[in-house]
């Protein structure tokens, strides 16, 4: 897929006209969490989305970190440790955010490229009043297939990811929610579920796809399909094309059962340092030179119209990045589960991964070790007690013999 070459001089001229006025004596660094190879940083003759902000505004930089799903996310936030300043979490967690009440309102006085925002992805369902959150993309989950290898007549559905015909050659969502996702549209059931039936359904299938899977991964999906070290994965459609741009055999379909429709948001979290000038970047990524520069490179879906004008053609007209209304019915967005059922589906999906040879192997080995460390510490134990009490009787011994003053 080739990528459009941007005119940085343009870029700027048009972020001196537009961008609101910023001065400040001090300079000033902005801690941003987000996805894995989820922003364009210049490679491929795209735009450098960090650099351009930063001449924009020389006296704020921006610290740029990653996380590789929202469940990771959300503990880093909850264990503290961390301040950051701006995050992009998906819907369901943005929701849950709020409801914990871990995010700051924003000022939308810093934010006037909000105005670019499509209608459809203003005041969502996860965030009714949109208080706290501004769309960054949106897209879709689907199965990535090398198409050297597998049988078309076996795509189309979520079954292909337990076909023993592919064994060890299928890859699995390395989060949760995600991966149970899969398991209760294949079974019929919502991907919202909080039925305990149907998530130990849904448990019970994927423990089935246990003996199929190569490995369950995150970003290492992008090596192993690209390299045909694994043949299929489901993963999201934006990443399928900045796949498919290094190995032309992979392919992708939206599953017959259904598919989780997402939208990724920018939000600022309780404990930042600097939200106005968070938001100033909220604010840059918005504009839709920008905004279609940067989703030229990441590949995902812009929730902006006029940042389509500066997509290459390739992703303007794809119909992986932009399907069509009839796919978009069978989409399902998730919506954030009760802390219950988020426990349930947590500790159910511990017993899926432990239940991996390697993984019992290393807990069995790692319970020996322990065991092993607290066996050799009592016997030290009882041999420093020992040595004391030989010490002790012949101090006693010493102190009989000695003749009395």
């Amino acid at each position: 897929m080739k990528k459009r070459l941007f005119s940085v001089l343009l870029i700027v001229v048009l972020l001196v006209q537009l961008l609101p006025v910023y001065a400040s004596a001090e300079e000033v660094t902005i801690n941003v969490y987000n996805w894995g190879q989820y922003i364009a940083d210049g490679t491929d003759d795209t735009i450098d989305v960090i650099a351009e902000f930063e001449k924009a505004y020389p006296n704020i930089k921006v610290n740029y970190m990653t996380f590789e799903d929202n469940e990771s996310m959300y503990t880093k936030l909850k264990t503290g440790g961390s301040s950051f300043d701006l995050i992009i979490p998906s819907d369901y967690m943005v929701e849950m955010l709020i409801a914990e009440d871990m995010l700051v309102p924003l000022n939308f006085d810093n934010i006037p490229n909000f105005a670019y925002v499509d209608e459809t992805f203003k005041n969502p369902s996860y965030d009714p009043e949109n208080l706290y959150s501004v769309p960054y993309t949106w897209g879709s989950v689907g199965v990535i297939y090398n198409s050297k290898y597998v049988d078309e007549a076996d795509t189309g559905s979520w079954n292909l990811l337990w076909n023993e015909k592919y064994k060890g050659n299928i890859l699995m969502f390395g989060n949760p929610r995600d991966a149970f996702a899969i398991a209760e549209l294949a079974l019929g059931y919502s991907l919202n579920t909080e039925d305990p039936d149907e998530l130990r359904a849904s448990y019970e299938k994927l423990k089935e796809q246990k003996g199929v899977v190569q490995a369950y991964v995150m970003d290492e999906v992008f090596g192993k399909m690209e390299r045909g070290e694994a043949w299929i994965a489901p993963y999201y459609a934006g990443d399928y094309m900045t796949m498919a741009d290094e190995n032309p055999d992979l392919k992708f379909y939206f599953p017959e059962e259904g598919f989780n429709l997402f939208v990724d948001a920018m939000c600022i979290p309780k404990g930042c340092e600097h939200q106005k000038e968070a938001e100033l970047f909220i604010n840059f990524l918005c504009e839709p030179e920008i905004c279609g520069g940067n989703l030229d490179y990441i590949c995902y879906s812009a929730p902006i119209s006029a940042a389509r004008e500066y997509l290459d053609e390739s992703m303007a007209e794809s119909d992986v990045v932009y399907p069509s209304d009839e796919i978009i019915a069978r989409g399902q967005s998730f919506s954030a589960l009760s802390s219950e059922a988020t426990s349930d589906m947590n500790e159910l999906w511990l017993l899926v991964k432990i239940s991996d040879k390697n993984t019992v192997l290393l807990l069995i080995l790692t319970i020996a070790a322990i065991l092993l460390v607290v066996f050799l510490w009592l016997i030290l134990k009882v041999r420093k007690k020992k040595q004391k009490a030989i010490r002790c009787k012949k101090w006693k011994q010493a102190a009989r013999m000695t003749p009395e003053q």
